[in-house]
């Protein structure tokens, strides 16, 4: 393995991302259209929090129930994305070696980490994406 490979070679870079204005139901939707667990959120194209789909289970009965009613939305309506994202992230840059990325999510138990350039929003790095990456080293 290549100690100094960028994570630029193995990050998302098409980026699905929620605004801060957007509901629940929108991420709920894009969670589930796109396959995806993790969207940031921007104001702009700077980023300001990271959603998981953990975050909306959390608050949720979505996935816990068959009723027909439609519970979730209502549960959605009473929080804002703001609410229920976390403020507190870690970025990295394109940069960042494949190493540090994986030192940074082992170490604090992330599972995505933003990949911003010049206070830009230039992809996000999965701990999926770093699994295919060790998969095609061996």
């Amino acid at each position: 393995m290549r100690n100094r490979t960028p994570v630029s070679e193995i990050m998302s870079k098409e980026i699905i991302a929620l605004d801060r204005t957007d509901d629940l139901i929108r991420a709920e939707m894009l969670f589930k259209r796109h396959k995806i667990r993790h969207i940031p959120v921007v104001s702009e194209e700077s980023i300001i929090g990271m959603l998981s789909y953990t975050d909306l289970l959390k608050i949720s009965f979505a996935d816990a129930t068959n009723d027909d009613r439609d519970v979730e939305t209502i549960v959605y309506n009473m929080y804002s994305i703001e609410q229920v994202m976390t403020k507190d992230l870690i970025c990295v840059t394109s940069k960042t070696s494949i190493r540090e990325v994986a030192e940074i999510l082992a170490e604090k138990e992330f599972h995505a980490l933003p990949v911003v350039d010049d206070s830009t929003l230039v992809g996000i790095v999965t701990t999926t994406d770093l699994i295919k990456y060790l998969l095609k080293q061996y």
